[in-house]
């Protein structure tokens, strides 16, 4: 993990379930951090988060009410502070479409304030969060957190001399998060039925646990325009509903507006500067400032065959019925029984 020993960080949308799971990691450890700022506009989840850290046991964190609307509020916030990590989001695709105007205000100016507060305080390494719904994006929301990314990478082009280093992370659906599919079905459940939008729909899994560490690595060891993907295992949306409702009526209700059958991560077009590190692969951005063969050589990054794409229904590594139910308990239920 990045030396973070006597530095400040800040986490953009703090309260939602990866920002929570970062302030857990972070806090256990880094003991010698100075500050950990938890940045959002939602009082009652600051509050709700406060009471978990107890000013005399958590001297070092910080609860900041503000927007990412508000650049000047971003300013103000900034000030002193080493590491950004971008969470705020809009981040439901029925609601992004219903309210474009909001999501947009939000996920593409919200971004670019970031930037520019970014820029006119001293900090030192931005991690943007991204989602595979910004790739080839079909949904406004998908859409929005594309152009993000691309303000993000482009951010490393306008910087002048500032030695601020910007970089994107891109992963799938982080399982039992606010709003995902498992905590729906274990409340659904009990209704002895269960939605199915599609019975050929799959998506990328991963834990919470999995995309902090995707976040430390890249806050760690980007150079600048980089989008990091993990390699991570698919699930088929049955399955999911067979791992917790075996019993449950598959109902199938038609996907929603917005909706892909299939996620995609990379895209054949991407190949052409798409590297596998290993346990990820990173886009390259197309403009950058710094020696590719340096890069190559430091992360022993392989360039991708040229075509390559990664999407959900393609993936080599699936999670099955029994692999989904030990997941769970692990990371949404410990007490989950079907």
């Amino acid at each position: 993990m990045i030396d973070i020993t006597n530095k400040s960080i800040l986490i953009t949308g703090g309260t939602g379930s990866l920002g929570k799971a970062l302030t857990k990691r972070i806090l256990a450890e880094c003991p010698d951090l100075r500050r950990l700022i938890i940045f959002s506009r939602d009082e009652q989840k600051q509050y709700q988060m406060a009471q978990e850290y107890p000013v005399n046991e958590y001297p070092q964190l910080r609860f900041f009410i503000g927007d990412v609307r508000d650049k000047e509020r971003l300013i103000r916030a900034f000030r002193g502070v080493d590491y950004i990590i971008h969470a705020a989001a809009m981040k439901h695709v029925p609601i992004a479409e219903y309210n474009p105007d909001e999501c947009i205000k939000t996920n593409v100016i919200g971004a670019q304030n970031v930037i520019n507060a970014c820029l006119e305080t001293n900090v030192q390494k931005v991690v943007a969060l991204s989602t595979d719904k910004a790739c080839a994006p079909i949904n406004l929301y998908g859409a929005t957190k594309l152009t993000s990314d691309k303000l993000f990478i482009a951010a490393n082009n306008i910087k002048g001399d500032n030695p601020i280093i910007f970089s994107v992370v891109r992963y799938g659906n982080v399982m039992g998060s606010n709003g995902s599919v498992i905590p729906f079905f274990l409340k659904k459940r009990g209704e002895g039925k269960l939605p199915i939008t599609d019975p050929n729909m799959t998506r990328f899994n991963i834990s919470l646990d999995g995309g902090v560490d995707m976040v430390l690595h890249a806050l760690d060891n980007a150079w600048g325009g980089e989008i990091f993907v993990p390699k991570i295992p698919s699930y088929k949306i049955t399955d999911v509903a067979s791992a917790i409702g075996p019993n449950c009526e598959q109902v199938v209700v038609g996907i929603r507006p917005g909706e892909k059958v299939h996620e995609e991560m990379i895209t054949p077009s991407d190949s052409f500067y798409t590297y596998d590190l290993g346990k990820y692969y990173t886009i390259l951005p197309a403009t950058h400032k710094w020696n590719i063969e340096e890069f190559k050589h430091k992360f022993n990054a392989k360039l991708v065959p040229r075509g390559f794409a990664y999407n959900s229904g393609e993936n080599t590594e699936w999670e099955t019925i029994d692999t989904l139910k030990k997941l769970i308990r692990e990371h949404v239920d410990s007490t989950f029984e079907n």
